[in-house]
């Protein structure tokens, strides 16, 4: 195998080695502390906080999208209940718990709403469930005893909010309707007691303090409100302005010094749609804090909307959600960013390699951040600075700095700190005209001093620099490539014109090795043109749709490229052969960048998902061998098996390497001793008999071998009860298919019987001439 490795030409197989996927698309996010939950169409996904993976993944069988969820408290602490209990409602009106940790349901019912349920939560203990419902209604439900408890009326328009008091011996539910009042329900008396009336738009989060004397509620009228639950009124309104998605209370008696919190007064948290985390003295309705971001951060210009804001108590953290389905975790009492996750990436428009050893990949997406990911554990570090979408990517000859390209004008140019992996912005330039293109690529010809070069016109789609940083090739959508020469003051001069193409150009790529441009139109193929001459030197077909991006990969013997039809091709350039399709893309594969060493290949698409494949070339060839050996040596060994007529081994071990006609061999030889009827039982039902039903439809094709594919079937039919036989793959097809052969052996075994039995019967009264008559 070392051999075969050592002179392959180049690389024919890549596998994927993993995948960037969406986990979240909008909708409710619960954490504990080792886990977040998140909504994702008609599932719940599990992430897993320590690996950034998803571990689990709950979903209903009828494919409704889930429109709320709820997990016991505490649950990974106090297991309470003994099962961890989750319970999703979904647009079919179907309430199910779960057991998330198997993924299995363990019980589903209807939720008697007459629309689909908003909001749900559990109480303190896990035992009483809460759902408000879109209809004005909340149901309480006792998961322990499986019943309905209670039926709450009173709410106007959709129960957006409910939740319940910390200190379950009040047995109180507090929610929040359209009216943007907060009911508080007495569950004892199932009554309304009272209606909290401060805010003028949607409430949107609640949170108890320690003694639960105390609550404060946030709202869409940039207000947050303190109450006194004894008298049941507010104590005081603090004007935060701005939209408040979420609030947290502080613990008490706790150091939290270094947000501002000098006093022993009662001091929240609240995120909203300034996009920043701010400290709140309820006493004085003062902001002592306000959480410090990029230096390029305006809100004005990028707003980081929160919409949830969440507390892991344990590990003293908060959780928060931004508009763009990022989640961020941030530690107390310094609110630092401790991770980072992405739960939808939308469309993916760019992706590079970066870093020592290709460790992490930089993706641009429909978006004005730019999200760097460590391939290793999938953590993703959020980058401001641009303020509309970038469209483009381009990595420096060193691998620690990139550049990006967006909406906004500009060009910027970042760096990755080798040791920690944190990237920076050093550098930034705004151009005189607008990049309205569907793709604008930037490329980096000196790092020293850190600069760069762009073309910014509307028409051109792509740009490439050659290796030796002299010549220019562009791409455009009048369906031609362009050639030019780059001057050391930074003019440009045209040199030819590449025509062939029947639509527009969408990609440009110079050879690593050979005067040759490879080109990716939307016409469907990819075409290589000489330099010299400016002739089309081969043309690659095989998309259905416009082939979008093109590399050179295997030091220049081999093109990879990517298109709408969401695939991407390898390509072998000598053969013209398109040598492996990697099909895991629904939409545009926008994104195509190989490694260094072109081990690995990155892919980004449409669809929301990247892709890194790794070369498994070797390791292909290597298994491809060992099996060669092994079947090599299986058949050694069956020869030898045949030769001492040892049949039952010799059958069990033809079957394993798929010979129907050694099969059949055997069965002969069988068949050939006196004691073939008990013999033949005992091989048959000791074989698989899956392959000796599939072998019998052949055999029992042929009118010489019917006789022992009906004897093998006799065995199997007699033995083997019809449920079991029906289990096997296609066996509907192959005794569908053994019927009219037999029928057709046992008309022509009639024949043959009335034929002998006329000849038994002329034998019988024919006379021998010339004998003496009696």
């Amino acid at each position: 195998s070392k051999q075969l490795v050592t002179f392959l030409p180049f690389p024919y197989s890549f596998a994927v080695s993993s995948k960037i996927e969406p986990f979240y698309k909008g909708g409710k996010v619960q954490v504990n502390e080792k886990h977040i939950f998140c909504t994702c169409g008609s599932r719940v996904n599990v992430l897993e906080i320590s690996t950034g993976k998803i571990v689990h993944s709950v979903e209903h069988d009828d494919q409704e999208d889930i429109t709320s969820f709820a997990l016991s408290c505490d649950d990974e602490v106090k297991q309470t209940p003994p099962s961890p209990l989750l319970v999703t409602a979904s647009r079919a009106l179907l309430l199910k718990q779960w057991d998330w940790k198997q993924a299995q349901c363990t019980r589903s019912w209807r939720a008697i709403h007459t629309v689909p349920v908003a909001s749900m939560t559990f109480d303190s203990t896990s035992t009483l469930l809460a759902t408000g419902g879109c209809d004005g209604t909340i149901k309480l439900w006792d998961v322990v005893k499986q019943y309905c408890t209670h039926n709450l009326k009173g709410s106007s328009g959709v129960v957006h909010l409910v939740q319940f008091h910390p200190d379950i011996g009040r047995l109180q539910l507090f929610s929040s309707s359209l009216d943007c009042g907060i009911r508080l329900w007495d569950l004892r008396s199932s009554q309304c007691v009272c209606v909290l009336q401060s805010h003028y738009s949607a409430v949107t989060s609640l949170c108890f303090s320690t003694d639960g004397h105390t609550m404060v509620s946030s709202g869409r009228d940039k207000i947050c409100t303190v109450w006194d639950l004894k008298t049941k009124k507010a104590k005081r309104t603090v004007p935060v302005y701005e939209a408040v998605e979420g609030v947290v209370l502080l613990p008490e008696n706790e150091d939290f010094s270094q947000i501002g919190v000098k006093s022993k007064d009662l001091h929240f948290i609240t995120a909203g749609s300034k996009g920043v985390l701010r400290v709140w003295e309820s006493s004085t309705a003062r902001c002592v804090h306000t959480q410090t971001l990029s230096s390029t951060f305006n809100p004005d210009d990028d707003p980081r909307s929160l919409t949830y804001l969440l507390h892991l108590p344990i590990s003293s953290r908060l959780a928060t959600v931004t508009a763009e389905h990022n989640i961020l975790l941030y530690q107390l009492p310094a609110l630092t960013t401790q991770q980072q996750f992405v739960g939808y990436n939308d469309e993916v428009l760019d992706v590079k390699f970066l870093g020592k050893g290709d460790s992490h990949i930089v993706v641009a997406t429909n978006s004005c951040q730019l999200k760097v990911f460590e391939l290793l554990t999938n953590s993703c570090q959020i980058l401001y600075g641009h303020t509309d979408t970038v469209l483009s990517l381009d990595v420096f000859k060193k691998d620690s700095l990139f550049a990006s390209c967006a909406k906004d004008r500009s060009v910027r140019v970042w760096q990755m700190d080798s040791d920690g992996g944190q990237v920076f912005l050093i550098t930034f330039a705004n151009t005189n005209k607008e990049l309205d293109g569907r793709r604008v690529f930037v490329n980096v010809l000196d790092i020293h001093p850190p600069s760069f070069f762009s073309l910014c016109v509307k028409d051109i789609n792509s740009v490439a620099v050659s290796p030796n940083d002299k010549l220019l090739a562009s791409g455009s959508q009048d369906r031609t490539a362009k050639l030019w020469s780059l001057a050391e003051e930074g003019s440009v001069g045209l040199l030819g014109v590449f025509r062939g193409h029947r639509r527009g150009v969408w990609a440009v790529c110079f050879s690593p090795v050979d005067q040759v441009l490879a080109t990716s139109s939307a016409d469907g193929t990819a075409k290589l043109w000489s330099l010299q001459d400016f002739s089309c030197l081969k043309t690659f077909e095989g998309h259905d749709a416009s082939v979008l991006k093109v590399i050179f990969v295997s030091r220049g013997t081999q093109l990879l490229t990517s298109g709408s039809d969401g695939l991407v091709k390898l390509w072998t350039i000598k053969t013209n052969e398109c040598v492996k399709t990697l099909d895991a893309h629904q939409d545009k594969v926008w994104g195509l960048h190989a490694s260094r060493k072109d081990d690995k290949v990155v892919t980004a698409s449409a669809d929301s998902n990247i892709t890194v494949w790794v070369d498994v070339t070797e390791v292909e060839l290597a298994e491809e061998q060992a099996k060669q050996e092994d079947h090599i040596l299986k058949k050694q060994k069956l020869s030898n098996l045949l030769h001492e007529k040892k049949y039952l081994k010799a059958l069990g071990l033809a079957i394993s390497l798929d010979q129907p006609h050694t099969v059949l061999t055997v069965i002969k030889g069988i068949l050939s001793y006196k004691s073939s009827p008990p013999s033949l039982t005992r091989f048959c039902l000791r074989s698989p008999s899956e392959s000796l039903l599939r072998y019998c439809v052949v055999w029992n094709t042929n009118a010489r071998n019917c006789q022992d594919a009906q004897a093998v079937l006799q065995v199997l039919l007699t033995h083997l009860p019809p449920e079991e036989l029906l289990q096997y793959q296609g066996a509907r097809t192959h005794l569908e298919g053994l019927i009219p052969y037999t029928e057709r052996h046992m008309q022509r075994i009639g024949h043959l019987l009335q034929a002998s039995m006329f000849l038994n019967y002329m034998w019988q009264k024919m006379r021998v001439t010339g004998a003496p008559s009696r």
